[in-house]
C-alpha cells in the first residue's frame, strides 16, 4: 500500500508505547515494523488521519512515513480507507468496520472508586499482614475504598494459583476483612507454569503446554525467569486454568490482573492445538480475561474493542517520555486505536526499580503529585506506592485535592464512560477528536473528557503556569468565565489541575466574533 499525505495531514495509531512520537505530518520521517507486537503496551494494525481516512490490516505490518509517503507492507491485505472527513469520523468508521465493541461487562467500580495495587510497596514479597495493613493505611489516610490488586508473589509459583501458606496462613479470613472494609479484591495471574512442578507435570502430560516442533515442552524466557506456558489455542489449558480461578472466586476474589502474555516471549513456529502467530498468543489471553467483570491487562494485540481495563506499561519515575511525560499522549492512542477504559500506570509510576535506593532516580514528591493529578481525570485511577509513607503534609494534602477534583466531575466522568459502553468512542478525547481543523493535531499535552471537559495537567518541573490551547468559545475555569478564538493562554496551575467545563464552544472550523 503506497499512499500520499494531504495538505496539512496527520496520522495517529500502531503501537500506545510509540505514542510520545505521534502525530505524523508529512515533514516527519518515522519507520515501524509492527508485524509482531515489539512492545510491552497495546498495539492495533490501525492508523487514523485527521483528513477522515485510515489504514487497516488484519495482521501486524510494517508502515514507514517519510516526507509526504506512506508506504506499507505485510502479510496479508492493507486497506487504505478515505472519506469518513475528520479524525472522529475515520475512528468511527474504522470501529464500524474492524473493531465493534463488545458486550462490555467491565465492572463500574473502576471508573467509580480508585484502584489500589500493591507492588511498589510490596513487589514479590506480598504477605497477609503487610496487605491488611496497607488497606487500613488507605483508609486512615482519607483515601476512599476501592479495587485492591495483590500482585505477584501471593501463589507458591507460577501455576499453582493458590495463596501460599506460609505467607497467607488465613487467606479466606483476609479477603473477608478487606470485604468489610469497602474492598474489592483481585490478584495477579500469568499464562506461565514453573517446571519440575506438580502441575507442569500434568499440563505436559495433558498436552497442555505450547510445544517446540520436537514435541517438548517449551521454555521460555520472561522477565521473572525460565516458565513453560499454556496453549492458550487449547480449549482444555483454558478449562484448566479456568478450574483453579473458580475456587479463587469461591474464596472471594473478584478478579484478576492477567498479567505477562507478550508476543515476544513467544517463539513462532510451535506446536499448538491450533495454529496461531505470536500475536494471536497475545490476544487469547486477553480474551480470555474478559469474561471476568474485574480484570486488567497491559499488553495486546488487536484488542479494540474488548471488554478490558488496559493499563499503559510501566512508566519511571520521571519527568521525561518514559515517565510522566509518556502518559497522556500514552492515553490519547489508547482512546484512538479503540481502548477507552484505561488506566495511566502507576500513581509515580509502576517501574518498581525506580523506588529503590539505588536505581539512581531520586523519588521527587513534585513528581509523584503531578502524576496523581493526571490520574484524577482519567477513566482509572490507580495507586501503588503509598503516597501517606512517600509524601510531606503539605504535598499529601495535594493529593487529597486532586481526589476532590475527581469527585467534583466524576458524574461527567461516568457519564462519559457510560457513553464509551454504548457506543464505543473514547473516554480519553484527542482535542483534535471533538475539534477538528482547529489546529490543534499535536496538542498531546491535555484531552477531553467526552466533549464537555478541558483537562489541562501540568507535566513540567516547578512549573506556576502553563500554555493550554483553549478551543473557540466560552470556557469555565472554576469562577471565571473565558472566551477564546482558539489561540493558547497561559493559566496559572498554582492551585493544581486545571479543568475548563464548556458552556457556548463551536466545533468546526468556523470563524467567531468573540470579544477579547
Amino acid at each position: 500500500m503506497q499512499a500520499k499525505f494531504l495538505e496539512n495531514e496527520f496520522w495517529y495509531g500502531g503501537a500506545v508505547y510509540e505514542s510520545y512520537k505521534q502525530p505524523i505530518g508529512e515533514e516527519d520521517s518515522v519507520e515501524w515494523d509492527f508485524r509482531e507486537n515489539p512492545t510491552a503496551n497495546q498495539i492495533m494494525p490501525l492508523f487514523l488521519s485527521t483528513k477522515g481516512r485510515y489504514i487497516w490490516s488484519e495482521k501486524g505490518f510494517q508502515i514507514q512515513f517519510h516526507k509526504g509517503m506512506i508506504q506499507a507492507e505485510g502479510d496479508c491485505e492493507i486497506l487504505l480507507k478515505e472519506g469518513y472527513d475528520s479524525l472522529r469520523g475515520a475512528y468511527l468508521e474504522a470501529m464500524k468496520q474492524h473493531f465493534p465493541f463488545h458486550e462490555i461487562r467491565l465492572s463500574k467500580r473502576f471508573f467509580e472508586a480508585p484502584v489500589y495495587n500493591t507492588w511498589i510497596e510490596m513487589t514479590f514479597y506480598q504477605e497477609q499482614n503487610r496487605i491488611l495493613e496497607y488497606a487500613r493505611g488507605i483508609l486512615e489516610h482519607g483515601l476512599p475504598t476501592g479495587i485492591l490488586m495483590i500482585d505477584d508473589g501471593w501463589s507458591p509459583y507460577y501455576g499453582k494459583w493458590q495463596f501460599r501458606k506460609d505467607n497467607f496462613p488465613e487467606a479466606r479470613k483476609m479477603i473477608e476483612e478487606l470485604h468489610k472494609m469497602g474492598f474489592q479484591v483481585m490478584v495477579w495471574i500469568c499464562p506461565f507454569i514453573t517446571p519440575d512442578t506438580v502441575e507442569y507435570r500434568e499440563t505436559r502430560d495433558k498436552h497442555l503446554l505450547i510445544e517446540t516442533p520436537e514435541g517438548k515442552p517449551r521454555i521460555l524466557e520472561w522477565w521473572n525467569g525460565y516458565s513453560a506456558a499454556l496453549d492458550l489455542t487449547n480449549p482444555k489449558a483454558l478449562e484448566w486454568l479456568k478450574g483453579q480461578l473458580d475456587v479463587l472466586q469461591e474464596m472471594g476474589i473478584d478478579g484478576f490482573k492477567f498479567d505477562a502474555g507478550d508476543s515476544y516471549y513467544y517463539t513462532e513456529g510451535d506446536r499448538l492445538y491450533k495454529k496461531a502467530n505470536t500475536d494471536e498468543l497475545s490476544r487469547l489471553w486477553a480474551a480470555f480475561g474478559e469474561q471476568y467483570a474485574f480484570n486488567e491487562l497491559r499488553v495486546c494485540f488487536k484488542t479494540g474493542g474488548y471488554s478490558l481495563m488496559q493499563r499503559l506499561c510501566d512508566k519511571h519515575h520521571t519527568w521525561d517520555e518514559r515517565g510522566i511525560g509518556g502518559l497522556m499522549p500514552g492515553m490519547l492512542l489508547q482512546g484512538l486505536t479503540g481502548h477507552p477504559f484505561g488506566s495511566p500506570d502507576m500513581i509515580g509510576g509502576g517501574e518498581y526499580l525506580s523506588f529503590q535506593e539505588n536505581s539512581g532516580e531520586c523519588f521527587d514528591a513534585e513528581l509523584f503529585v503531578r502524576y496523581c493529578e493526571i490520574a484524577a481525570l482519567m477513566p482509572v485511577m490507580q495507586f501503588s506506592a503509598a503516597p501517606w509513607r512517600l509524601l510531606g503534609k503539605e504535598d499529601y494534602e495535594k493529593v487529597l485535592a486532586a481526589m476532590k477534583v475527581r469527585e467534583k466531575y466524576l458524574p461527567v466522568l461516568l457519564e462519559t464512560v457510560q457513553y464509551a459502553y454504548e457506543t464505543g468512542e473514547p473516554v480519553v478525547r484527542h482535542m483534535e477528536y471533538v475539534f477538528p481543523g482547529q489546529g490543534m493535531e499535536k496538542t498531546m499535552n491535555q484531552f477531553m473528557i467526552g466533549d464537555k471537559l478541558l483537562v489541562a495537567p501540568v507535566t513540567e518541573k516547578g512549573a506556576a503556569s502553563r500554555s493550554v490551547r483553549i478551543p473557540r468559545g466560552r470556557w469555565k475555569l472554576e469562577d471565571k468565565i473565558l472566551e477564546s478564538n482558539g489561540e493558547e493562554q497561559v493559566l496559572d496551575s498554582r492551585g493544581g489541575l486545571l479543568v475548563l467545563e464548556s458552556i457556548d464552544v463551536i466545533k468546526k472550523d468556523e470563524k467567531t466574533d468573540i470579544e477579547m
